[in-house]
């Protein structure tokens, strides 16, 4: 396409429910019969496939020829590498564009809800209706791009893992995660049930429930809770994170004094893992995707130096 500034279209998909039920039952007929002899609706399902399958289908006849094409499953990702000049195209949800963004190093990212009815869409501002004028102006420059701070852990030996959300660090499972903390200036050897760290895209999501979990703690108690100004919210571009540590437990040995605070480009987060095994880091909800942390493993917890950008708007 004459004038792009792209030459490579990367369209990231994902596998729909009806997809991972086919892969468990075999044939779709398989599947039908399983859900409808559980009492659930395969049709539901079927219609939702479908739907998303037309989307895609869509956005690859919208790209213009003379651009390269190439569509990629989300399973994929950590296995690609993308072009400089690529312009990605996520057709899904919102937790589909907080997956490909870990894997870019400045590329744009255009969200398209696959299905708004379903999905909020707060990270897909374009919908299959409007997706062809915006993909022109994303190809030409003419769109408004925002910027989103991403996490960044670090170990010792060099290992690092991205978050756009949040990150989790404790034991892999339902058992007391064993650390000792440095946070401004502090320190403390304890035992939690993990440590969440967010981003301000992340900031309204598990980072809320923290807090309104204490609040309530605290207000069924009969004392008063103040959230942080504006709910806790942060923006996408803060450049801070903000750290919770989830139900510490005091003891002769751990304590429970640093259990908030915030994380910036000078006062990164740092952790000393007293975890014999299934100690883990991992980011996005996303469990397969993790660092190990055990005893004698520290990690650095920071703002990455690069930062993921979303177009949010067109300018046509």
């Amino acid at each position: 396409m004459a004038g792009s500034r792209h030459d490579t279209v990367i369209v990231v998909t994902r596998k729909t429910e009806l997809d991972e039920l086919v892969e468990r039952f075999a044939t779709a007929p398989q599947a039908r019969f399983y859900l409808d002899h559980a009492g659930q609706d395969f049709g539901r399902i079927e219609e939702a496939h479908e739907v998303y399958q037309a989307v895609v289908s869509g956005v690859r006849r919208a790209i213009p020829r003379g651009l390269k094409c190439q569509t990629l499953d989300r399973a994929l990702l950590p296995q690609f590498s993308f072009g400089e000049d690529d312009l990605v195209v996520v057709v899904g949800q919102d937790g589909l564009v907080s997956n490909t963004a870990k894997y870019l190093s400045g590329q744009p990212i255009l969200g398209v809800n696959a299905n708004p009815a379903l999905y909020d869409g707060v990270l897909l501002p374009f919908s299959a209706n409007n997706f062809e004028v915006a993909l022109e102006a994303a190809l030409t420059g003419r769109v408004r791009i925002s910027e989103v701070t991403l996490a960044q852990a670090t170990l010792a030996d060099g290992q690092s893992l991205l978050a756009f959300n949040d990150f989790f660090i404790g034991a892999a499972t339902h058992v007391s995660a064993r650390y000792k903390i440095h946070a401004n200036g502090n320190e403390e050897t304890q035992s939690s049930s993990g440590i969440v760290v967010s981003t301000g895209a992340g900031s309204t999501g598990w980072l809320q429930s923290i807090y309104r979990g204490a609040a309530g703690v605290v207000e069924s108690l009969g004392g008063a809770a103040m959230l942080p100004p504006n709910g806790g919210r942060l923006g996408w571009n803060e450049e801070c994170l903000v750290f919770a540590v989830r139900e510490p437990f005091p003891s002769n040995a751990t304590g429970s004094s640093i259990v908030h605070g915030t994380i910036t480009r000078d006062a990164p987060l740092r952790l000393q893992s007293h975890m014999g095994s299934n100690g883990v880091i991992f980011s996005d909800g996303v469990e397969s995707d993790f660092l190990r942390f055990n005893h004698g493993a520290t990690a650095t917890i920071g703002l990455a130096p690069n930062k993921a950008r979303l177009i949010v708007s067109s300018n046509s």
